[in-house]
Parts: C-alpha cells; structure tokens; sequence
C-alpha cells in the first residue's frame, strides 16, 4: 500500500478578475475549487494511475468534511484525523493579471492528535511506500517528519520525501527511497550556484552520498533528471502545450514516478511517466486526469 501524508489540507479557492481594485467591491469572472495538499494531490494523481493509496493527516470543521467527501473514491482511503476544533484552510488564489495568494494556517494541532497520527504511522508495514510531502505547520514541530521516519525505520518502507531545504537534508539519514529537489533548491542545500546539467549532477550524487537511494530533480521548462540508486543518469524532456496551472505539477511527477516504479521496477521508465504526469497536471485548471496522462504519454513515446 502507498501511503500519502499531509499534515494542513486546504480548500485553494482561486478567483479570476478582470482586475483587483483596492478599497472597492470587486466582481468575479470566474471561481473554481480544489482540494489541495501535496500528499492529497499524489493520492488523486495515483488514482488516476489505478494505484491504491491511503491518505493520512488532518481535517477539521465544514472545510474539512468537504475535503475528505472530495477526494475520496474507489482508490483513495481516506483515514484523516479530524480534529475538534477550527476548520481545514481555505487558500484564496486571486488571478487578476498578476496572482496574489492569501494561504492561511489552518488549525491548531496538539500532541495527543500529532500522537494519534504516529499511531497509524506505525501500521506501516514491510514493502509499503511513505509519501511526506509539503511544509510542517507552524503548531507542530519540526521534526515531525524525522519522529515519522523513526518509528518505521526498522521496516523495510520505501520512503519518498519531497519537501524543502532542512526538511529534506534531515531526512537522508533515514536513506529515503526518492527525494524530489529542484534546482533552486539544491542551490540553497549547497550554497552554490547550479547552472550546468554537471552541477545538478555533482549535486544529486551528494546527496546520495549523504544517505539518499535516488534523487529526482524537476528542472521546470527543462523537464527532469533522475540519478538513480546505482549512479546512472536518466533525463526527460518536456511536451510542448500552452501551461494553464503549474500548481501541483510537481506533486503529480512524484505520483507519476512511484507508480511507473510499482508498476515496471524500471526507473528510466518510473522517470518518463512521472514527467508525463506533471506536463499533464500543467496542461490542465486541476490535477492531471487519466485521459491527459495517456495522451501525453502516446506523444512522449514517439518523440
């Protein structure tokens, strides 16, 4: 079973205006929904991919019954703690020419709860996959994700981690089965420029040497690099297709690459689905569906 963490779903309700005026009234051309979260956002993908998964972490009040009844379906289990107090976030996204954001921080979150969690962490058995992906919320500490890895280290769990900076460093010495950096952020790991396809690679192999099996790298515009456990490089480019929404692409190409993993063991193969699966989300108002993934698939393969 793949299980997927996210420690603050939210609602992300995006808004499109003509143009935003402050101090006045201002009238909408068009609203939409989603159901946002890193970990919830490989869920969905991986469904669309006919992959199991369970969905852990936090739901509280109206916004989080909405969350959970959102996603559910035939293969997502979702098994949230739903807390007592506050609601699950709503993010606002305002597209009016430029995107302004309003994120807010969703509810408070205590040791018995955060306890609960671990607990269903520890069912996590042998030949499982762990997904943590996104930030930690400000009421929790920060090494949560390091407690989580604790627990089950003793277990043979394929662990991917896509998160930022200290969050992904702290977690090589639980030798993560995949971590997803950019380029920007292995600079920032680093403290150093990576400009050339050898810095990346220089870089990634670091962090392999500092505990991780296989590092994938998202490159934006210029696709995607994977160094795999045994050091071999593996490169995919990008499809050519006007971007709508580049939220979540990142999620979906974690998505895409577990499920060519569980599906081939081939990481060449792992590396080509997940990038069809971001350039599907891309291409897309929401996350990347079944249709886009086997269209996009078909033109990758006769590239």
């Amino acid at each position: 079973m793949i299980y997927t963490v996210t420690l603050n779903p939210s609602i992300d309700y995006i808004v499109r205006l003509d143009k935003l005026v402050n101090g006045i009234t201002n009238r909408t051309t068009s609203e939409e929904y989603y159901y946002g979260g890193k970990g919830i956002n490989v869920s969905c993908v991986l469904a669309e991919l006919d992959i199991d998964s369970t969905a852990y972490g936090f739901v509280a009040g109206f916004t989080g019954e909405a969350i959970e009844k959102g996603i559910r379906n035939d293969r997502i289990i979702t098994d949230f703690i739903k807390l007592k107090h506050g609601i699950s976030r709503i993010n606002i996204k305002i597209k009016a020419g430029e995107e302004t954001e309003i994120n807010c921080q969703g509810p408070h979150i205590d040791e018995r709860e955060l306890e609960r969690l671990l607990q269903k962490i520890d069912r996590i058995s042998t030949g499982d996959t762990l997904v943590l992906a996104g930030s930690i919320p400000n009421t929790m500490p920060d090494n949560v994700y390091e407690t989580m890895m604790e627990r089950i280290r003793h277990k043979k769990v394929r662990i991917v981690v896509d998160a930022t900076r200290q969050l992904l460093v702290n977690s090589l010495k639980y030798k993560p089965f995949m971590i997803k950096p950019n380029r920007q952020e292995l600079s920032e790991i680093f403290e150093a420029e990576v400009k050339t396809e050898d810095d990346i690679e220089k870089y990634a192999k670091e962090l392999q040497k500092m505990g991780a099996q296989n590092v994938l790298i998202s490159l934006g515009g210029e696709g995607a690099m994977l160094i795999d456990e045994y050091g071999k490089k593996h490169k995919a480019g990008v499809l050519k297709e006007k971007v709508i929404n580049t939220v979540g692409s990142g999620d979906s190409m974690v998505a895409g690459f577990i499920a060519g993993y569980e599906k081939t063991h081939d990481y060449a193969y792992a590396l080509k689905l997940g990038s069809v699966c971001g350039n599907a989300t891309a291409f897309l108002a929401g996350l990347a569906t079944k249709e886009k993934i086997e269209e996009l698939l078909e033109k990758f393969n006769s590239q």
